[in-house]
């Protein structure tokens, strides 16, 4: 507590004081799965977002450089008005607070807004080719490390399963045939977290684009699946594969590599996906076993569903197919009822 309400004290003077903006009051605004958070600073007729990401466990520079970049292609990120990197402190301009999930699960036109969502994708992708170059890569040891946590964490510490040689094989081998796809696919400008948490509904220029400081260079197929494939809201396949199809239409018209059939494109999609998910479902659990967060595991069906799925679909799959059907699946209702049951025993904050 003493270390928030210095944080806290901090920005206010920054603001405040060093800045010298007419601050009224400050209030939350989000927090993230990292040690980022997010004030709303009020300040006379305007409002502004401060992230507080501490200089001793987040750097603020990729986000800016990531910012820049975004912001050169048109998109609508947040502008960054004032920075304090060596304290971690940021002023961002306000894009609200509606994000695209609370909006979709409200009932709003689904069409509309996954509309303005590829029309960015597009900015970012083809507009951002040049820029790409100057991303790491998405490359094989990255891909294979972020498919590592699903063993560990969601295998192993949520459902309190040991693969024998054969299923630690077969994954081993999965994970092969998921790199190969990967590093096969046009490599492109990668936000990483493009989903409906991440982009706002916003009156001009929707969507508001956050928390893309992570971007890469990577597989064509990767922001596309996250966006589509979203781990907190699921879209029926036919409506799903018609996205795709009108996403592809769009990269072609600007003379982009769309691939060389639709069928091309929606393997590049689906099997990018599996990778992404695999690593959704290690990095849910580790927010619970190792920070204590458990709002994500009410995700890991909807998720652990697109990995079915999608293995179901292709044969080269089919072994893990088999396996998340006979092991993971009659495993994971107890496992999250089990978590449920360990939040509910907690004592409630003071």
């Amino acid at each position: 507590m003493f270390e928030t309400d210095a944080r806290l004290a901090l920005i206010q003077d920054w603001v405040s004081r060093e800045l010298r903006l007419p601050l009224e009051r400050i209030e939350p605004a989000s927090s993230d799965a990292s040690f980022r958070r997010y004030f709303r600073a009020f300040c006379g007729t305007m409002s502004y977002i401060v992230m507080d990401a501490p200089a001793d466990k987040e750097d603020v520079r990729p986000y800016l450089k990531v910012s820049a970049l975004l912001e050169s292609l048109s998109v609508h990120v947040p502008h960054v008005y004032h920075t304090d990197v060596a304290r971690g402190l940021l002023l961002l301009e306000d894009l609200g607070s509606t994000p695209y999930l609370q909006r979709l699960v409200a009932g709003d036109d689904p069409d509309k807004l996954y509309g303005d969502a590829l029309v960015a994708l597009a900015l970012i992708q083809v507009r951002g080719a040049a820029l790409a170059a100057e991303l790491a890569p998405y490359g094989r040891a990255e891909l294979a490390r972020e498919m590592a946590l699903m063993p560990e964490w969601f295998l192993g510490r949520h459902l309190n399963l040991a693969p024998d040689s054969v299923n630690a094989r077969m994954l081993a081998a999965t994970e092969e045939i998921l790199i190969g796809e990967a590093l096969a696919q046009p490599q492109v400008f990668v936000h990483r977290d493009y989903h409906s948490r991440n982009l706002m509904v916003i009156p001009a220029r929707n969507p508001g684009v956050i928390d893309f400081q992570d971007a890469l260079r990577g597989p064509v197929g990767y922001d596309l699946v996250s966006l589509l494939k979203d781990c907190y809201i699921a879209w029926p396949r036919e409506r799903v594969e018609r996205w795709v199809s009108q996403y592809r239409r769009q990269l072609l018209d600007r003379g982009a590599d769309g691939g060389a059939s639709e069928a091309q494109f929606l393997r590049w999609f689906d099997l990018i996906g599996v990778q992404r998910h695999i690593k959704v479902l290690g990095i849910f659990c580790r927010l619970w076993y190792r920070d204590g967060k458990s709002g994500y595991l009410a995700d890991l069906p909807r998720t652990l569903g697109y990995v079915r799925d999608t293995c179901a679909r292709y044969p080269e799959l089919g072994p893990c197919a088999r396996f998340l059907e006979e092991r993971v699946v009659p495993a994971l209702p107890a496992a999250n009822a089990r978590v449920a049951a360990a939040v509910a025993r907690q004592p409630s904050p003071a």
